[in-house]
């Protein structure tokens, strides 16, 4: 399912009938994207302090990496119950 699908639910747009599948999913979809857009912000504050700081290139890098890992970690269990909710759906409307 795209993301597009997801927002949509999200925002309220579907056009599906809403007694298809449990009303409590579309707050979880809207948690979880608050929730991930709330990480990647923090992500992206956070790269540009240290693109802006004074550190060497080799300490920058390293803490870019890191960064990078920890977004990815902080991520990943949203990312896959975004997943599961959208099989979820699929089998509501397949």
């Amino acid at each position: 399912m795209s993301r597009t699908i997801l927002k949509g639910l999200a925002s309220g747009l579907s056009q599906r009938p809403t007694e298809t599948y449990s009303p409590d999913i579309l707050p979880l979809v809207q948690s979880l994207l608050r929730t991930l857009a709330d990480i990647d912000f923090e992500f992206q504050r956070d790269r540009e302090t240290i693109l802006a700081s004074a550190i060497e290139d080799p300490l920058r890098e390293r803490a870019l990496a890191t960064l990078r890992t920890r977004h990815h970690e902080r991520r990943a269990p949203y990312v896959r119950d975004i997943h599961k909710l959208e099989r979820q759906i699929q089998r509501h409307f397949a």
